[in-house]
């Protein structure tokens, strides 16, 4: 499987992967916030930043930390997924960042919008505010240490494949033909 020493069948397969766990987080994500809910009442939507998250403080320390932290959970894999899925080693790690946060907060833009028309479910903008940190802590915490883990077993690989064609006995100079001629 591996088609060079460079380890591109590797980085291939974490691609492969990571586009097939992307797919499966988006649908359980897809999942959790689109589907109906029958409630007896609806809270009406939430359109000032950071009011949702003033109300769950008010709410005790327990219940605020778990509302939180769900917002936070909820898109956080992206952080890792994304790109892992793009599948670059040679990246900066503030465009990666940037372009990664970006990504999640539209997916995260697009699911409140989308409940806009799903009953029982409400917009609130601090969900929006909550993923994209959850995305960008996620990606801070992971991607910069697998990178360079990537890279240096990327180099070591290129390294051993280095030391065993120095190893090889030399045959000699390729011969070579002088003025050989190509017909039109």
């Amino acid at each position: 499987m591996r088609h060079g020493s460079d380890g591109s069948a590797v980085i291939i397969r974490f691609r492969v992967a990571g586009g097939l766990l992307l797919l499966a987080h988006l649908l359980l994500v897809g999942w959790l916030t689109l589907r109906p809910l029958d409630v007896p009442w609806i809270t009406a939507p939430n359109f000032h930043p950071l009011a949702g998250i003033k109300a769950d403080l008010a709410l005790g320390p327990a219940e605020a930390a778990r509302r939180i932290c769900e917002g936070l959970l909820l898109l956080a894999p992206l952080g890792v997924l994304l790109p892992m899925a793009g599948g670059r080693l040679f990246v900066s790690p503030v465009a990666s960042l940037v372009r990664t946060v970006a990504a999640g907060t539209l997916v995260s833009l697009g699911i409140e919008l989308l409940q806009t028309g799903v009953p029982g479910q409400v917009v609130d903008v601090d969900s929006v505010l909550l993923n994209a940190a959850g995305v960008a802590l996620a990606h801070l915490t992971v991607v910069p240490a697998g990178r360079a883990r990537l890279r240096r077993r990327r180099r070591q690989r290129r390294g051993r494949g280095r030391a065993l064609r120095g190893d090889e006995v030399s045959q000699g100079r390729t011969p070579t033909i002088p003025r050989v001629g190509i017909a039109p």
